[in-house]
């Protein structure tokens, strides 16, 4: 069933919402919040919606889709779709209209000096041109952005001296302020610059819970260090935070990178001391005054020893734990599923265990011949939050109804002896997404099931308590760690029936 709300637009972040709370509607099977673009007319039609109904629409009409079990069941998602856009809906300020162009709000506004750009992707450049015409840093969240357009967006954002985070920039936080999907985190002196929006999340979020903080973390998105786009926001971002007083080391994250590209970076970093932890990379010749570090772990941590914190990650328990788990299984399950909702910490993962245990599948392959479907007897680590996954439906940090599906029929192969989980939580995720997955986590365990290894990334002061969410994870029998590298740890270490591996984990 289809329902047509006239000019009415919202952003992808907003339809992303909609789409979320129209599928928690009872009796709702499958819900989608789309623009009548061609690509949002695709993506109904791949879901078996018949194209003719949406008779002759523009770009600006919103289409909201359910498969429900009866009519009632539709309108109530109908209902909850249109009142999650309404309820985001700007306001006239000062009895002015709500201005309908970048440059009018930032005439209005005349002390902001960033834009944040969540458009259909075929849009996104246009608009943030005119963002950088008015005189503004962007931030593109958008993604499908084509390569060519970024180049030429970067290539601006340099001659004017703006930044242009993005496309597919999911996480920043400017002097404090966190936008897209961020954690809430202290001010501190560790500048952060990531090609990978959960790397960055990682990191910051890290050094917060080691009482150290960031003074800015800049996205550049995923692409920027590639060969085809230079690095040029990457370049752009350590110049800033080398010239930042605040900023007394700079720690630079990437999924793997153009090793001449990741070089002409670590180039930039003038006399502040950096670390650079680029995923697939960890061996490069860096100039004097710039660390290598293999995990995420190891890179916040050589950043918290450079501005004079001795911190560490707590591990007492986990040997123990991981012994206990091992006693509990059957002798055939040997492998790692990893169903995650963080891309870098996919990444992150699939270095540990190959270098452990072997080669490791996924959608999202380090190595271009592990793909999936994996044969059988394969360590498989999905990346769930990939453009495959989320085509017309939620990322899974917003709503985690693709993962738990994918979870209830996979993870419980005879063969499987440890589950990995991320479970981020921050600003613009799932308002409890570790209570949406202990259920699942306990029925995977029950009866002989393989053990669950769980990572939440979060902050203490994140909206959705980090400590509760550590806690009811914990409360249903799950492993959880201190960070995503011991997690992966642990897993290999169930797998191959060696708990002393996780006390070493360098």
């Amino acid at each position: 069933m289809i329902k047509v709300v006239h000019d009415t637009y919202a952003d992808s972040l907003l339809l992303l919402v909609a789409t979320s709370d129209m599928s928690e509607c009872e009796g709702v099977s499958w819900a989608g919040a789309v623009m009548a673009t061609p690509a949002g007319r695709e993506s109904l039609a791949a879901e078996g919606f018949d194209a003719d109904e949406l008779g002759d629409l523009g770009s600006n009409d919103l289409v909201l889709a359910v498969r429900a079990e009866d009519q009632a069941a539709a309108e109530r998602a109908f209902d909850a779709g249109a009142k999650a856009i309404s309820s985001e809906a700007p306001e006239a300020v000062g009895g002015a209209p709500a201005p309908r162009s970048i440059a009018s709000a930032a005439s209005r506004l005349s002390a902001a000096n960033v834009a944040i750009i969540s458009v259909p992707g075929s849009y996104a450049a246009l608009e943030a041109h005119h963002a950088l015409t008015a005189g503004l840093h962007v931030l593109l969240f958008s993604d499908n952005v084509p390569k060519e357009e970024e180049v030429e967006l970067k290539k601006r954002g340099n001659e004017l001296g703006l930044l242009v985070m993005g496309p597919g920039a999911g996480t920043a936080v400017l002097a404090g302020t966190g936008l897209g999907f961020a954690n809430d985190v202290r001010r501190g002196p560790v500048g952060v610059v990531a090609a990978a929006g959960t790397g960055a999340q990682e990191v910051s979020a890290l050094l917060d819970r080691w009482g150290i903080g960031v003074s800015h973390v800049i996205g550049v998105g995923g692409r920027d260090l590639s060969a085809d786009i230079g690095g040029r926001m990457a370049i752009a971002a350590v110049r800033a935070l080398d010239a930042d007083p605040d900023t007394k080391a700079i720690l630079l994250v990437s999924k793997p990178p153009n090793e001449a590209v990741a070089r002409e970076v670590l180039a930039q970093c003038g006399d502040t001391p950096a670390v650079a932890t680029f995923l697939g990379l960890d061996d490069l010749d860096t100039p004097e005054g710039v660390h290598m570090a293999r995990t995420l772990e190891d890179g916040a941590l050589a950043a918290a020893r450079l501005v004079g914190h001795a911190a560490e990650v707590s591990a007492d328990d986990l040997p123990a734990a991981v012994a206990t788990a091992i006693d509990g299984l059957s002798a055939e399950r040997r492998t790692v599923r990893g169903y995650y909702s963080g891309g870098t910490l996919c990444y992150e993962a699939q270095l540990i265990i190959g270098d452990l245990l072997g080669g490791v599948h996924s959608n999202e392959p380090l190595v271009e011949a592990n793909t999936v479907p994996a044969p059988p007897g394969a360590h498989v680590l999905l990346d769930l939050g990939a453009e495959e996954y989320t085509d017309g439906r939620p990322h899974p940090m917003i709503d985690p109804s693709l993962r738990i599906d994918t979870i209830r029929a996979n993870a419980r192969d005879a063969d499987v002896a440890a589950v990995l989980l991320d479970v981020v939580i921050g600003y613009g995720a799932h308002e409890d997404p570790a209570g949406q997955l202990a259920p699942v986590c306990q029925e995977v365990m029950a009866d002989g099931g393989p053990q669950v290894i769980a990572y939440v990334l979060g902050s203490a002061t994140d909206p959705q308590g980090y400590d509760a969410q550590v806690q009811k994870l914990r409360d249903v029998g799950c492993i959880v760690t201190d960070t995503a590298a011991r997690a992966a740890f642990a897993a290999a270490a169930i797998a191959a029936r060696k708990p002393a591996w996780v006390e070493q984990p360098a």
